[in-house]
């Protein structure tokens, strides 16, 4: 096997992204359980804890995820009781999503989850915030290009 094929798995930046995305998802799955959370659902709990209201649109941009993904997610996060969707007043056409009593008394309940899922890395506090800063680069380059792509066919 030639080490230097650009073909093997082990050359390839986006299989170690995706593996430890899906490990690093299980231990949210098992801390989470408890909490009646998804993952997914706590990422929009974080953006909420936040600032909320927010509208899907703005849900959307934060967590990079597109509106019929996010619809199914926040009616499955409304029927739990944790947050209450409400179209805005001011633009019928935008969907604000607000926390509730027991959404926002969620907040304390979860406050374990990082510190819980610190000791799955195995590494220290600093070597999780360099990753955090150069995979933060990473998300924003990707998102950058995806963003500048999407102009240039608008504009052809």
């Amino acid at each position: 096997m030639d080490k230097f094929d650009p073909l093997t798995l082990d050359r390839q930046i986006c299989f170690p992204l995706y593996a430890a995305s899906n490990l690093l998802t299980r231990k949210y799955r098992e801390v989470l359980a408890p909490l009646g959370l998804t993952y997914p659902q706590y990422l929009v709990m974080l953006v909420l804890w936040e600032r909320a209201p927010r509208s899907v649109g703005e849900l959307g941009e934060k967590l990079h995820l597109d509106s019929g993904t996010l619809t199914p997610l926040l009616k499955r996060m409304e029927a739990a009781g944790h947050v209450r969707r409400s179209r805005d007043p001011r633009d019928e056409r935008r969907v604000q999503v607000e926390l509730t009593d027991a959404g926002r008394a969620l907040k304390e309940k979860a406050a374990h989850v990082p510190e819980t899922l610190f000791g799955a890395f195995g590494m220290t506090a600093e070597e999780i915030e360099d990753l955090r800063i150069k995979v933060q680069g990473v998300v924003r380059h990707l998102s950058d290009a995806e963003t500048d792509e999407a102009s240039e066919r608008q504009s052809a």
